[in-house]
């Protein structure tokens, strides 16, 4: 097998791994009174801090009449809080709140644990395999 047909599989099979790992994380939550779109644009802002509306779509890849909704949806449940740009009038800096943070907090928490779960199911060689390969991923994933 040529090396761009093995790159080309492996490529294919890690792009299907992390897919599928992701969806059964974000398949791990604490309640299903948000959205995964509202979760995400929760924990952008717990990672990145305050930011602007236009900023945080711009961030999550979805247009700024998108995130508006999803902001308003947040706001209206207490997890997110509004106030004037400080020099921009026309601006808001989106914050998110104790509430929030609490409810950022929860949903990692059920996710890691669903993960610390299927980690005890592995040999100790297993596992210091997928740290050796969280980390190549976390430098791939630094890239850009």
């Amino acid at each position: 097998m040529s090396t761009s047909v093995e790159n080309q599989s492996l490529a294919s099979r890690l792009r299907l791994a992390v897919v599928r790992l992701n969806r059964r994380l974000r398949a791990q939550r604490t309640s299903e009174d948000l959205s995964l779109t509202q979760i995400s644009a929760l924990s952008t802002l717990h990672k990145c801090g305050a930011m602007t509306p236009g900023k945080l779509a711009a961030k999550e890849g979805v247009q700024p009449p998108s995130m508006t909704r999803v902001i308003a949806a947040l706001e209206s449940a207490g997890y997110v809080e509004r106030t004037p740009h400080p020099t921009d009038g026309r601006q808001a800096i989106v914050t998110i709140t104790d509430r929030g943070l609490e409810y950022v907090h929860a949903t990692i928490s059920v996710r890691e644990a669903w993960l610390d779960g299927k980690l005890a199911d592995l040999s100790g060689e297993e596992r210091e395999v997928l740290s050796r390969a969280a980390e190549i991923i976390e430098r791939m994933a630094g890239q850009g």
